[in-house]
């Protein structure tokens, strides 16, 4: 069994996080741990070439930094078979699905709420695309699942 835990610091994700963990250790599961930084390549800012790859590369650090703590904390619950990734693009769903369908993830586990101004929502609007366009099944979690 292959499980997709896509991260973005938020509480919500770092529940997912536990969730998986769960999942793995139930079911010999290899884990895959998603990070999506934004794509600041179009985006239209008052930035110089420099500022741009400067501010990119603070968000692959930010990245980096929070697959290694989710790393770690999936080892802490147990877990093994984990593997990291960091991608960039404009879509934070699309990427996690097109993921998972290259990987061919049987289960994404997927915090309700994100980082982004949308987490006033009841469903995301990452969450929502997700299980709405993904191949697979879908766990939504929502925090806490249990104490």
């Amino acid at each position: 069994m292959k499980v997709l835990v896509p991260i973005d610091g938020s509480k919500h994700s770092t529940e997912g996080l536990r969730v998986a963990s769960h999942f793995a250790k139930t079911n010999k599961a290899k884990i895959y741990i998603l990070n999506v930084i934004a794509s600041v390549a179009d985006v239209d800012l008052e930035l110089s070439a420099s500022d741009r790859d400067r501010l990119l590369e603070s968000l692959k650090r930010r990245g980096e930094d929070l697959l290694t703590k989710a790393k770690d904390q999936m080892k802490s619950h147990g877990v093994t078979d984990i593997s990291t990734v960091l991608v960039t693009g404009d879509s934070p769903a699309h990427e996690i699905v097109s993921f998972g369908e290259k990987e061919k993830i049987d289960l994404i586990v997927i915090g309700s709420k994100g980082k982004s101004a949308t987490a006033r929502f009841l469903l995301g609007s990452v969450a929502s695309k997700v299980v709405k366009y993904s191949h697979c099944c879908v766990y939504v979690v929502k925090e806490p699942c249990w104490a």
